[in-house]
Parts: structure tokens; C-alpha cells; sequence
């Protein structure tokens, strides 16, 4: 039953993607303004979020930012249902750009793995397609609740277009680690979403947006132990002529990454990521929870609490 709900699904949302592009953003900023009016738990999120990530800004200021986050937010949602059904030769003709592509190719060759951090910003579907024509790569993924969910993630992200190229990983315990330990040993590329807060106990403090944020510890420990090259990639929109169009981009990532302390592994991380969320702060995903658990013994209370909890 599980697989034929996920089947379902699928035609559901072909079905939609099936509008045309320009339809599909009307339809997102829609949506957008709607979570705006509605003051929504996303739109609840991101403003707490940029209270405590851009104190500099005047309220008017951060409103209208995240104006701009919400319709981009929209816009990246229904635009990712449009890439996970149509053919990725398709998608990939969005990316109008290219830039550092010649890193990643060189880490390959180097033999030693390649770790991808890909930030929530842009569109890290569509870079996992680009990832997946480019090379097999391993991916890691928090697989949803709902088993109609996690079944429809398998479909879309192993479609037939790269079945054999990608392996999805599920971030749970100790074996998701030591497949990636084996890929990177044999020179694969594994890529990783790193800006996700991870339990208490799976993760260290590091500083982003000047807050303390609890972060995974994955990434260093993998770095540190495989000697494998750090990258961070993204897909970010550009403006295009005829509808959405991207610039992909690689980029060097701080050495201290793989430095075997975890606070200065975890603020290296962060900073490469906050460097990307900086480029166009609308792209990033500011509706997530980031700061929830905070460090002990200092007294700081949830921010998200209560506004954010509340229907």
C-alpha cells in the first residue's frame, strides 16, 4: 500500500508540474502572500529568525525581507516538484552557469573522496541531479515520518534517470556512518545537507548569524578521518529570458573543517555556509527552526517559543 499511495502521489504532483513554469510561480507567490497574510508558522519562523540573524536591520526592513523569503521559498517548493518529474537532461538545461566546477573534477581525480556540503539555499535538487550526471555520489537524508513520504523521496531522487548513480542514505545510527566512511574510502563523492540541527548529543555549538547554533558533527569527523576533500555547492536562480534559470557553483571550504576539535570544526562549517546563505539571504531557508535548543547552563530560552508553536 505504501508504494502504490507513493505512486500516487507521484502522478499528483507530475500532474502539477505539468503547468507551465510561469503558471507554477503565480501560483507560488500566491501562496507566499497568503502565508504572509495568514501570519502562517513559516512566516512565524523566518520573522523570529531574522530578529535574531540581522539585529542590524530596522523592523521595516527585515518585513520586506521576508517578503522576499516566503515568494522564494514558494517559488523553490513548486519548482522542485517540476524538477523531480520532468526528465533531468530537461532540468539541467536551466543551468545557465557554471563556476568551479574544475575543484570538484580535480578532488575526484585526487582519489581521496569528495565531501559535497550543499546549504538549504537554491535549489539542492536540482544540484543533486547536476552531482548525479557529473558522478555516483552517496546521498544523506533525514528520511520523513510518513512512509508514503520517504517512499516518494526514493522515487523522485532515484528516478530513472540516475537509478544507478545515486545511493540514498538514511541519517540513522552508526551504519548510514560507515557507509559513507566506505564510499569516501574508495574515492566516491558523498554529498551532505549540513545546516540541519541535529539532536542534542549528535552535534556541537558553533557560531552562524553571530548566534550559536547546534550543528552536526558529521562532516569534520568524516574530513578528519578520510582525508577526503570538503566542498560546498549550490543552485541558486538567476534571472532568465523565458522563466527560472541557475547558476551552479563550487567552492573551497575552510581547512579548520577537519580540525579534530568539534567547536572549531563546527564554526568553519558554519561560516562556509553562512558565506553562501549571505550571497541572497531570499534563497536561503530561513522557515526552519535553526536555534530551537540552545546551550546549557547559560539560560537562554527557545526563541521559536511560543509564537512559533501555535497553529
Amino acid at each position: 500500500m505504501t508504494d502504490l499511495a507513493a505512486r500516487l502521489l507521484h502522478a499528483l504532483v507530475a500532474l502539477l508540474a505539468r503547468l507551465p513554469w510561469r503558471w507554477l510561480m503565480r501560483l507560488a507567490d500566491a501562496l507566499a502572500a497568503r502565508s504572509l497574510r495568514s501570519d502562517s508558522r513559516e512566516a512565524r519562523v523566518a520573522r523570529c529568525n531574522l530578529e535574531l540573524a540581522y539585529p542590524e536591520l530596522l523592523p521595516g526592513q527585515r518585513e520586506q525581507l521576508l517578503q522576499s523569503i516566503l515568494r522564494s521559498t514558494a517559488r523553490q517548493l513548486l519548482g522542485t516538484l517540476r524538477l523531480w518529474t520532468r526528465p533531468h537532461a530537461e532540468n539541467l538545461a536551466l543551468i545557465r552557469e557554471q563556476h568551479g566546477t574544475d575543484l570538484l573534477d580535480a578532488a575526484i581525480a585526487a582519489g581521496k573522496g569528495v565531501i559535497i556540503v550543499a546549504p538549504h539555499h537554491g535549489n539542492w535538487e536540482l544540484l543533486n541531479q547536476w552531482l548525479a550526471a557529473r558522478t555516483p555520489l552517496a546521498i544523506l537524508y533525514a528520511p520523513p515520518e510518513s512512509k508514503v513520504g520517504a517512499a516518494f523521496l526514493q522515487r523522485v531522487r532515484a528516478s530513472d534517470d540516475n537509478a544507478a548513480r545515486v545511493t540514498q542514505v538514511r541519517a540513522e545510527g552508526a551504519s548510514g556512518v560507515r557507509q559513507l566512511f566506505k564510499r569516501l574510502a574508495a574515492g566516491g563523492v558523498v554529498g551532505i545537507l549540513p545546516d540541519q540541527q541535529p539532536k542534542r548529543g549528535d552535534g556541537e555549538f558553533g557560531p552562524f548569524f553571530g548566534v550559536e547554533a547546534l550543528t552536526m558533527t558529521l562532516v569534520g569527523r568524516l574530513a578528519a578521518r578520510s582525508g577526503a576533500a570538503v566542498l560546498v555547492a549550490w543552485c541558486e536562480r538567476i534571472e532568465g529570458d523565458s522563466g527560472p534559470a541557475f547558476a551552479l557553483h563550487v567552492a573551497p571550504t575552510p581547512t579548520e573543517i577537519a580540525d579534530p576539535d568539534p567547536r572549531t570544526s563546527v564554526s568553519a562549517l558554519n561560516a562556509a555556509i553562512e558565506r553562501v546563505a549571505r550571497r541572497d539571504p531570499s534563497q536561503y531557508q530561513w522557515t526552519y527552526k535553526r536555534f530551537s535548543l540552545r546551550p546549557s547552563g547559560r539560560g537562554e530560552d527557545n526563541p521559536y517559543w511560543p509564537s512559533c508553536y501555535r497553529r
